[in-house]
Parts: structure tokens; C-alpha cells; sequence
């Protein structure tokens, strides 16, 4: 119990900082929002204030800003139709760049109280450390790891754990010049492969601490970009994906591990709801942004029929995939 209500807090915060991005950039371009509404399906709370109507629905799995004028023609000059095509590109993008916002956020209050701050330069080795005597020195500075560049400490991670021999290329800053390293060997043990030295620790300062939060936010964002990228290859399955159930597991998991982990899931999931949202997915921001930027090029706007009949279809797609991962989180707690 005590995760899924953890869950839907997250979720609230997320739909929330995403709608009330839209709403926000609405109101400050003249635009009338008629509802805004977090959840979906039947209301179960709402009130009317001034020109909108604000609502709290049953299913806690979206929300919608309802602008007048946003799905088919209004005559009213503060219809979002009516606006120059840059105010609705504006306004469109504005829920996803408030869910990364956040997600910068969370990772800047999780670093700032950080006595010291986790660099990518080499402090020391273990005793034996198979880094050490296959090229790796104390005081490189890691900048790639078999082709993948390295903003933070936890990118090292990813990119060794992915791995599967245990035999890598790096580059180093060493001396101040970029040094290739080749075969750089670490330990496997239970095929688990292990770290065999520690980073140095940089002081906190606060051009360090918003240094860091940038790098880290922008490393959680490549990940999911990365995770798209493998889905689109076939690298990754679409049983590797987790809807709502899922997530309640994982942060089931994390809570157990302290209110730190919780935090970095959450800013992870502000994360990948921001970019998921920019994808040129029909009923997504990113698919209206995609109808916006060919009105922008073509000078005309695509006839509002025919884009609410792509956006009807990918919205119906969208639903299916949830209603698949789903599924699948079922079956795979089923199986424990």
C-alpha cells in the first residue's frame, strides 16, 4: 500500500507540473483554457473559476488543458487557433520542458546538501586492480567508455555494465591531453563486473552543485533516449517495458532503499515522461509540435479534421501500449 500511494503521488506531482505547464503558457499568451483537468474519466471533483473549469478525474494516468479552439476552428481571438504559430509551439512544449525542470530540480536537492560531489577522475585503485596494470592511471579524468561519453560518475556504471567481457576502450584527459586507452581490463566475479577504483571528490561550491545537476540531469535523459534507441533496434524488447504497475514495483524497491533512491526514480521518471512527450507520436506533444512545424514551413495550417483523425489514431495506439505493459506488469508480479 504504502508504494502505490507513493506512486500516485508521483504521478499527481508529474501530471501536474506537466499540465500546469501548458495551462501557464496558455494564460500568458492570451489564450482561453476552458478546463484543466488532472486524471482522466469520470470527474470526481470540480469547480469553476473565472473562465475555466478545474478538475479532478478518476484515473490517475494523465490530464489535459482543454483550450478553446485547440482541436477544431473558434471564431474567438483567444482561440489557441488563432494564435501565431510560434505562441502554440511555445505552448505545446511547455509541459515537457516543466517535467525536465522538475527533473533538474529534484537532482539539484538531492546534490546541493552533498558534502563533496562524485567526479569521473580517477583518486586510487584497489590492491590488484586489473585497471590499474592495463593502462588506467591515478588522475585520468574518464571521457568515454567504448564510445559512450562520460558527463557523471554514474555513467561509468552504465556503460561497464552493459558490457560483456569486461575488456573496454577509454578515453582519458591525462596531462591535460585526450589519451586512447585500449583493452582496458576489469574483474568479473559471479558475472558481476567490479570497479576496481574510486573518483575523486570534488568540493562543493555552487557552480559545482548546478554543474553537476545539469550533467546528471542531461545523463538521465540520454538513458532514455539510448533505452528509445534500443527499442527501435530490437536491442531491447517491448517486454522490457513497465506501464503503471510496474513503476509501483520499482518504487516499492526503492523505498526500501531510502527516501535518496526514491527521489533519483522520481526524477528519472519527470525525466522520461518530458522526452517520451516530445516523441512525434500522434497524440503526444511531440506529435502536435511535428503539425505545428509543417504549418511553420508550409505557411498553412493543416486542416484540423484530418490532424484530429492522426491524433484520435495515436491516441488509441498509446492506450493499447498501456494497456499492454500493463498486462505484461501483471503477469510478470504474478510470476513474482
Amino acid at each position: 500500500m504504502k508504494s502505490i500511494l507513493i506512486t500516485l503521488l508521483i504521478f499527481a506531482v508529474i501530471i501536474l507540473i506537466h499540465e500546469g505547464g501548458h495551462f501557464t503558457a496558455a494564460k500568458l499568451c492570451g489564450v482561453k483554457v476552458n478546463e484543466f483537468s488532472i486524471g482522466m474519466g469520470p470527474s470526481l471533483f470540480h469547480f469553476g473559476k473565472g473562465e475555466t473549469r478545474y478538475s479532478l478525474r478518476l484515473f490517475p494516468i494523465g490530464g489535459y488543458v482543454s483550450m478553446e479552439g485547440e482541436d477544431d476552428s473558434s471564431s474567438d481571438p483567444r482561440a489557441f487557433c488563432a494564435q501565431p504559430v510560434w505562441k502554440r509551439i511555445i505552448i505545446v512544449c511547455a509541459g515537457a520542458i516543466m517535467n525536465l525542470i522538475l527533473g533538474f530540480v529534484i537532482v539539484l536537492a538531492l546534490t546541493a546538501p552533498k558534502e563533496k560531489l562524485a567526479s569521473t577522475t580517477v583518486a586510487q585503485f584497489i590492491d590488484g586492480a586489473s585497471t590499474q596494470s592495463t593502462g588506467l592511471r591515478e588522475g585520468d579524468q574518464i571521457l568515454s567508455i567504448n564510445g559512450r561519453s562520460i558527463w557523471v560518475e554514474s555513467d561509468i556504471i552504465y556503460a561497464l555494465s552493459s558490457d560483456k567481457d569486461g575488456i573496454v576502450d577509454m578515453e582519458v584527459r591525462r596531462n591535460g591531453e585526450r589519451t586512447a586507452l585500449k583493452n582496458v581490463a576489469f574483474t568479473i566475479e559471479d558475472g558481476t563486473l567490479m570497479i576496481d577504483f574510486k573518483v575523486v571528490g570534488i568540493p562543493r561550491t555552487v557552480g559545482s552543485v548546478l554543474s553537476y545537476s545539469f550533467r546528471k540531469t542531461a545523463s538521465i535523459g540520454r538513458l532514455v533516449w539510448i533505452s528509445i534507441g534500443q527499442l527501435i533496434t530490437g536491442k531491447a524488447s517491448i517486454n522490457d517495458l513497465s506501464g503503471p504497475i510496474g513503476t509501483a514495483q520499482a518504487v516499492g524497491q526503492a523505498s526500501k532503499a531510502g527516501l535518496s533512491t526514491v527521489m533519483n526514480l522520481f526524477a528519472f521518471i519527470t525525466v522520461n515522461v518530458g522526452i517520451f512527450n516530445l516523441l512525434p507520436i500522434p497524440a503526444l506533444d511531440g506529435g502536435r509540435l511535428i503539425f505545428l512545424l509543417i504549418e511553420l514551413i508550409v505557411r498553412r495550417r493543416v486542416n484540423p479534421k484530418y490532424e484530429a483523425y492522426v491524433h484520435f489514431a495515436g491516441f488509441i495506439l498509446v492506450f493499447g501500449l498501456i494497456i499492454f505493459v500493463s498486462f505484461h506488469d501483471i503477469v510478470n508480479l504474478i510470476h513474482g
